[in-house]
């Protein structure tokens, strides 16, 4: 298993390293760069394709391995349907992405894209069926758990997507998710050939893809944004391996009742960011589509710190939550844990808003 892992993110790793100097001087050629403005932080211009890497990279590294298993280790079909759809899905969200870093999309045919790809899910018999007691709610209808199952999906990749607003960001933030749902897998020995080597591969991609965004040069023609194509790439990917983990199918592993809070702990922070967003801009009137210069990132850059020690702060955020929400897990309910997890983001976003009056 641990072969198999470490097989996937070095091949996928070596992938991404490949393909993203043929993506900076094909950026380079066609003057395909992400230029600065008012609501940006970056003050260059820097090419913005670096997520087209992700998706090749990690299927290279996903069907090498499974080729392999498949051959060696006598197992019929390590790729099933579910396997397919996630891969159907990716590939609209993938497509839509490029032509959104090349040519620009509005808002609601992205959002159109997104609930097409979120529909591949439920319609290979993959949706939420059970909350394991969130909210005193156990096991839910199809009825209800198809669309809640799409609302999560679309709802997931925004998060990704919008808080893709600083260097390394979108792509660590990832990688923490990816491996929290890795090891999850492997724990109970289960999906292990092929949910374990997808985010193994992603893992990779996002590996290599890092080391130009954030060691980078834009005057060397080494830095990188992902664009589009890799938020709405990596935000499905990551909202597929949520569902996946949340959906209670007995027959493959046991009930377990912390189900539902491993993908709410490992993507509480960007989705309690959306939903904060989200209500701010309600509040003062502002259309919800808009960008703006309100989320968690650029709050911390106007309370003084810079993107590197931004990018740091939400780290280890993130992390303190999943330390807290494995901590209390046998000590109270999913939904005082939950709560409580909403009570430290109020206090830490109080605790910035209290900063950046001060510094103003």
């Amino acid at each position: 298993m641990i072969l198999y892992i470490l097989g996937a993110f070095i091949l996928s790793l070596i992938c991404g390293a490949v393909f993203t100097p043929v993506i900076l001087n094909y950026c380079k050629r066609k003057n395909l760069y992400d230029l600065p403005n008012e609501r940006k932080v970056h003050k260059n211009a820097i090419p913005r394709l670096g997520g087209i890497s992700f998706f090749p990279s990690m299927i290279v590294a996903f069907a090498v391995c499974l080729l392999i298993i498949s051959s060696y280790d006598g197992i019929d079909r390590p790729f099933g349907i579910w396997s397919a759809s996630f891969l159907i899905g990716l590939a609209i969200m993938y497509a839509c992405g490029i032509v959104d870093d090349l040519v620009g999309l509005k808002a609601q045919s992205k959002f159109i894209a997104q609930i097409c790809a979120a529909m591949m899910l439920p319609l290979a018999g993959l949706y939420i069926n059970n909350l394991y007691g969130l909210f005193g709610i156990h096991e839910i209808p199809v009825f209800v758990g198809i669309p809640l199952t799409i609302f999560m999906i679309v709802f997931i990749v925004n998060a990704i997507n919008l808080i893709d607003g600083i260097d390394g960001l979108a792509g660590c933030v990832s990688v923490i998710v990816l491996a929290g749902f890795m090891v999850y897998f492997v724990h109970y020995e289960v999906f292990r050939y092929t949910y374990t080597i997808l985010a193994a591969g992603m893992i990779g991609a996002l590996t290599a893809f890092l080391y130009f965004n954030l060691l980078g040069s834009p005057e060397k023609n080494t830095k990188i944004f992902m664009g589009d194509s890799g938020s709405l790439s990596l935000g499905y990917t990551l909202g597929f391996l949520a569902i996946k983990c949340a959906m209670n199918v007995e027959a493959i592993w046991p009930y377990r009742p912390e189900a539902i809070l491993v993908p709410i702990t490992l993507l509480f922070v960007p989705t309690a960011d959306v939903v904060r967003v989200t209500l701010f801009r309600l509040y003062h009137n502002k259309p919800v589509f808009d960008a703006d210069k309100n989320h968690i990132h650029h709050k911390l850059m106007r309370a003084g710190a810079n993107q590197h020690l931004a990018l740091l702060l939400i780290l280890v955020f993130i992390l303190f939550i999943c330390f807290i929400n494995v901590t209390l897990y046998n000590v109270i309910s999913l939904t005082v844990i939950l709560c409580l997890d909403v009570i430290l983001y109020i206090a830490v976003n109080t605790g910035i808003n209290f900063l950046i009056r001060k510094k103003a």
